[in-house]
């Protein structure tokens, strides 16, 4: 369903931040705190980099798996279970209803009842209201041990409804998957949330990470013809430490590092791009009134689509168990339900 009169101008954030890292309870009274300072600052929409709680796990890249086994115990009792007004919810959406905030939430999800973890990014609206979450389609290499595969009936985009826009989001390497970013374009993207962990960090990465990065994210930019907010944690101390502390010493993955920024439709920047072990809102202005400009030149979900040419779907079903038992688990305002049995979604 589009979004109703839509907000001409407004400001948009990145969260360019670290966790208290495998504190799931500490994290989220930091997520609380940037909302409240993005409301301060009258930002109207807010983007975390991926699973910013409890923290990206960075010693999955460090250590023999055998190694791990404790590290990843406790990493899935420090993930979030995502109800609306559970537990780990309902301080993050009192924040945004008191900030008057909208947020996409990078977290590592925990199945309720259950230890199955994925790699969501999870988004409120101003109100409060949490309106849905995506689950990364594809763990990236040893990601695969921590996490596990989303599917594409949480590939959509959610109506912010003071904002009148349509707002998706995809972590990491997933906006590697060109078919995963047309799916959101075709269903009317406004606004990209790009997720990501401080790529540069890491070793073999240094010279690369921030250039892949903003290829990435620039290409959405201007193939779906949206704003992409860009949300990149930085390794700090706290994590750093966790590491030493738990799993001994490395030299794989160093402080700093982490690439924020705000992207015009046609690729200029409209903030950053902020690097390094600096917290800050990297801020800039959405202006939807530019958009019929550059729709003049390309419109992926119109004229520049192809249809008799190009035909693109995807599959709509939900896999997970509680997924089938739950889609309406969410207060979702506008997210549509798809009839029982529907396998795929032509657009």
């Amino acid at each position: 369903m589009a979004p109703q009169n839509p907000t001409t101008k407004f400001k948009v954030a990145a969260a360019h931040a670290a966790p208290v890292f495998m504190n799931k309870a500490a994290t989220i009274q930091k997520v609380v705190r940037l909302i409240e300072q993005a409301g301060a600052e009258d930002t109207k929409l807010l983007v975390f980099p991926e699973t910013f709680i409890p923290g990206y796990p960075y010693f999955i890249e460090c250590y023999p798996p055998l190694k791990q086994v404790a590290a990843l115990a406790q990493y899935a009792e420090e993930s979030v279970v995502v109800e609306p007004n559970g537990p780990d919810m309902v301080a993050i959406q009192d924040a945004c209803r008191r900030a008057g905030v909208a947020i996409n939430l990078g977290v590592s999800e925990r199945m309720a009842g259950g230890h199955t973890l994925f790699n969501s990014q999870v988004t409120f609206d101003s109100d409060g209201s949490l309106l849905g979450v995506h689950r990364k389609l594809q763990p990236t290499y040893v990601e695969r041990m921590v996490w596990a595969q989303g599917n594409g009936s949480t590939l959509k985009n959610f109506p912010l409804s003071e904002l009148g826009v349509n707002l998706g989001g995809l972590a990491c390497w997933e906006n590697t998957m060109n078919g995963a970013r047309q799916a959101l374009i075709m269903q009317g993207q406004h606004i990209h949330a790009g997720a990501w962990p401080a790529l540069s960090t890491m070793r073999g990465f240094e010279a690369v990470a921030d250039a892949q990065i903003e290829a990435l994210m620039k290409t959405h930019a201007i193939t779906g013809q949206v704003w992409v907010i860009t949300a990149s944690n930085y390794v700090d101390e706290t994590c750093l430490d966790w590491m030493r502390e738990n799993l001994g010493e490395q030299d794989l993955v160093k402080a700093g590092g982490g690439w924020s920024s705000v992207l015009h439709p046609f690729c200029a920047f409209l903030a950053g791009p902020h690097t390094g072990a600096e917290e800050k809102l990297v801020t800039g202005e959405v202006d939807l009134a530019q958009l019929g400009a550059v729709k003049v030149w390309i419109d992926a979900k119109g004229h520049y689509q192809r249809p008799e040419i190009l035909q693109f779907g995807f599959d709509a079903r939900p896999m997970w168990a509680d997924e089938k038992k739950g889609e309406g688990r969410f207060v979702g305002k506008g997210v549509e339900e798809k009839a029982e049995g529907e396998e795929e979604v032509r657009v």
